[in-house]
C-alpha cells in the first residue's frame, strides 16, 4: 500500500532525504514550505512539538516536522535546538574553528526530532548519531553543518559521504524508519 504524508520544511535537502529514505517503504514525500516561524529554544522536543501544532493548525492535514540540531559536549549539549541560529551566524570556518579540534575534544552528537500528528494524536521519533566535530570544513558547504560533522567509525563528514551513504547512517534515516514503522503500522490497522 502507498501512503502521503506532508514534510513541512523550507529545507530541500531535508526534502530530497526525506523522499530518498521514505520513498522505498512506500511512503510519498508531499512537500510542504509553509513558513512556521519556530520557538527559540535548546530543547529540540519541544520546538518540534510546537512547530507541528502551528503547521497542523494551518494545514489541517496529517503532517510531520523535523528540526535537527546538533549537541556539543564542549558547552555542555548546546547548540541544540539553535543550531540553525548559531551556523548561520558563524558559518563552516568559524563553526569548525570554535568548535573543532582533535578527536575525543569535540565530540558533538546529531540528533533529529520528528513530531507527527495524524488529527487525532501527536506521534514522536527520535534519531542520534555520535560523533566529533573537525578542525576545518571538508566536502561540499551546500548543507549546513554536514561539512564538520564526522560520525564516529568512519573517516569522513557527511558532506563528504554524499547523500547515499549519508542516508544509510544519519539520525534523520533513524527518525524517519521510526516514523516509517508507525506508519505501516497505522495503515495495517
Amino acid at each position: 500500500m502507498r501512503s502521503e504524508i506532508r514534510f513541512v520544511s523550507s529545507n530541500p535537502h531535508k526534502i530530497a532525504e526525506a523522499e530518498a529514505i521514505l520513498g522505498p517503504h512506500g511512503i510519498r514525500v508531499i512537500p510542504s514550505t509553509l513558513k512556521i516561524e519556530e520557538l527559540q529554544t535548546t530543547d529540540t522536543k519541544r520546538l518540534a512539538r510546537d512547530k507541528l501544532l502551528n503547521a497542523y493548525e494551518q494545514i489541517g492535514r496529517p503532517l510531520f516536522v523535523e528540526p535537527t540540531g546538533l549537541y556539543l559536549e564542549r558547552i555542555h549539549g548546546l547548540p541544540g535546538g539553535l543550531t540553525q541560529i548559531v551556523w548561520d551566524t558563524l558559518q563552516a570556518e568559524r563553526f569548525a574553528e570554535l568548535f573543532g579540534g582533535p578527536e575525543g575534544k569535540s565530540k558533538a552528537t546529531a540528533r533529529t526530532w520528528i513530531a507527527y500528528c495524524d488529527g487525532r494524536q501527536i506521534f514522536e521519533f527520535d534519531g542520534e548519531v555520535a560523533g566529533s566535530i573537525v578542525a576545518a570544513p571538508r566536502g561540499p558547504r551546500g548543507f549546513q553543518w554536514d561539512c564538520v560533522f564526522q560520525p564516529d567509525g568512519y573517516a569522513s563528514t557527511f558532506a563528504e559521504m554524499g547523500n547515499d551513504k549519508k542516508n544509510e547512517v544519519s539520525m534523520r534515516r533513524i527518525a524517519l524508519d521510526k516514523l516509517a514503522g508507525h506508519l505501516g503500522k497505522a495503515y495495517r490497522s
